[in-house]
């Protein structure tokens, strides 16, 4: 993939697509996953780290990892949409949206995909929105769908 200038606002729209790029990596969601970020953050909700009571109570058949668990495993999974060059750093602007649709099971495997949705001047820099899809491998619906938004800004100096 080409890399495009940062601040090239028509060449990053030009890269938008309603398609999404290949999977990237998968990683294991694990229990000892599940139960140090339930630690990390204070939610330990049982759903998430009883395995016993999930696997007899939960509708999901035995104990799921936390949805903001899943958008934070992002960094492992995601491969850019997009290449961009010339740029000083790239700062997390946010989310346009964020919908978790189907649960990630203790165990299971995930991978993500991107797709370019818009680039926009603003005053600091360049933001561009990308949506992600996160998955379990062999899933048919997506267990997380993400609007990111990140700020390109020029070098400092």
């Amino acid at each position: 993939m080409e890399a495009v200038q940062f601040d090239d606002i028509d060449a990053i729209n030009a890269l938008a697509s309603e398609e999404f790029g290949e999977w990237g990596p998968e990683i294991e969601v694990t229990q000892q996953m599940i139960d140090d970020f339930a630690e990390l953050t204070g939610d330990r909700q049982w759903i998430h780290v009883d395995v016993e009571r999930a696997k007899k109570e939960s509708p999901f058949g035995g104990p799921i990892a936390h949805g903001f668990l899943t958008l934070s495993l992002l960094p492992q999974m995601s491969l850019s949409g997009i290449a961009l060059k010339g740029q000083g750093s790239a700062v997390n602007y946010g989310a346009e949206s964020l919908r978790f649709l189907s649960p990630v099971p203790a165990g299971a495997r995930l991978h993500a995909r991107s797709r370019v949705v818009k680039a926009e001047a603003k005053p600091r820099g360049t933001l561009v929105t990308s949506q992600v899809e996160v998955a379990v491998v062999d899933s048919a619906k997506p267990s997380l769908l993400y609007g990111m938004q990140i700020l390109y800004t020029p070098p400092a100096g």
